[in-house]
Order: structure tokens, then C-alpha cells, then sequence
């Protein structure tokens, strides 16, 4: 599994300074480590890539096949560029009643990972608001491979534009 250690960069400097101050590190030779360190601390975290998303997106679709998951799901059929991120929100929380229609674990920690990978790549547009899209209520329900055909869509539109 490849879920996404957010907080890589805060525990790498906390390593640093154990280091630094359990050792006779602090020497002309571990300031500029020291330094070093403080300073990627500050760095911005490296985000999913989407590539990896759509992977565990075709992971999904493949353990699916084996089962039937009588369910319904709030579809976006056709995403306007100018309402992806809401789009893909939508569909990252009917993403969750999958994971719920389930007894697969395969299936569920399949879910999780594609789930924590896709918010962190979302949590670099922050508060972008898009106007003029519809909410998740007012979207067609669709079945399951329906749903999973247009996720698979929107990851690529992300995918292009990343």
C-alpha cells in the first residue's frame, strides 16, 4: 500500500535535533546539518501523484469485477474543467459507500489509500471555490462501473493539467 506520509518533513527534524543533541554532533561539521535541516522542515511537502490515484482507481475497478455491489452513486457524467475539484470531491465521498458496501478488505483499504492520496493532492488547491457547480445531491445516480468510468475520467483531467 502507498498511503502518503503527510507528515514526513516534522519527523524528519525531530530525528535531526535527537541526533543532534544525543551525540557530540554539534561540531563545525553538524551546524550546517542543523541548519540544513531547519530549513527543509520549511520546504512544502511533496503531494500525490495522480498517477498513482488512477493506479489504485484500476485497482478497484479489477476487485469489483469479482463481486456485486448493488448500489447507486452520485455520478458526474460530464465534469467542466472550471468544476473538477468539486467534482472530484463529490466523488471522493460517494467513493466511501463502496468501501461501506463491501466486506472485501482488499477492496477497502484499496478505497482508503486512493482517498488520502486524492485529498492530499486536493489540499493544494485550499479554499478554491468554483462557482456555478452543481452538489453532489443534484448529480445522476449511476451504478458502479458507471461511477468508477467517470472517476477514471476526472483523474485524467487532472492528470493533463498536472
Amino acid at each position: 500500500m502507498r498511503i502518503l506520509k503527510t507528515k514526513l518533513r516534522s519527523t524528519s527534524i525531530q530525528c535531526y535535533l535527537c541526533l543532534l543533541l544525543n551525540s557530540h554532533f554539534l561540531t563545525e561539521a553538524g551546524i550546517p546539518v542543523f541548519i540544513f535541516s531547519c530549513v527543509s522542515a520549511g520546504l512544502p511537502k511533496t503531494e500525490a501523484n495522480w498517477q498513482h490515484v488512477a493506479s489504485d482507481l484500476r485497482r478497484i475497478e479489477m476487485l469489483i469485477q469479482s463481486i456485486h455491489i448493488d448500489a447507486t452513486l452520485y455520478t458526474e457524467s460530464d465534469v467542466r474543467p472550471s468544476c473538477k475539484i468539486t467534482a472530484m470531491k463529490c466523488f471522493l465521498l460517494e467513493l466511501c459507500v463502496i468501501s461501506e458496501e463491501t466486506d472485501n478488505m482488499h477492496i477497502r483499504d484499496t478505497v482508503q489509500n486512493l482517498i488520502i492520496l486524492a485529498n492530499s493532492s486536493l489540499s493544494s488547491n485550499g479554499t478554491i471555490t468554483e462557482s456555478g457547480c452543481k452538489e453532489c445531491e443534484e448529480l445522476e445516480e449511476k451504478n458502479v462501473k458507471e461511477f468508477l468510468r467517470s472517476f477514471t475520467h476526472i483523474v485524467q483531467m487532472f492528470i493533463n493539467t498536472s
